[in-house]
């Protein structure tokens, strides 16, 4: 096997976190499968700017997020309010917002 195919398969299992049976992931991983956010860069850079936090606390791209947080996003004058219901690492599209209900 190739040293980059072997990279891949680390970062993709590094990515899949569970503890204490509660899958967690990386905030910006998380902002862009549930399509709260487009692009995993932008909200890399919108994590970077202090337009989001989670449970009222600034938070930064790597910061993991669970089930039961509430993440709020500024996006110019107006602001998304999110309680996280579920944490995965795939979701069509349709599903996705399955994933957090708006508070």
């Amino acid at each position: 096997m190739c040293s980059e195919h072997m990279s891949f398969i680390y970062r993709r299992a590094a990515e899949r976190k569970i503890i204490a049976g509660v899958q967690i992931m990386r905030l910006d991983k998380y902002l862009k499968v549930s399509r709260l956010i487009k692009r995993r860069t932008i909200a890399n850079e919108a994590c970077d700017a202090g337009r989001v936090t989670i449970n009222e606390k600034v938070a930064k791209a790597g910061t993991e997020v669970k089930p039961g947080d509430v993440i709020e996003i500024a996006f110019g004058n107006r602001t998304v309010k999110v309680r996280v219901k579920s944490v995965q690492e795939t979701v069509r599209k349709e599903e996705a917002e399955e994933l957090f209900e708006y508070c």
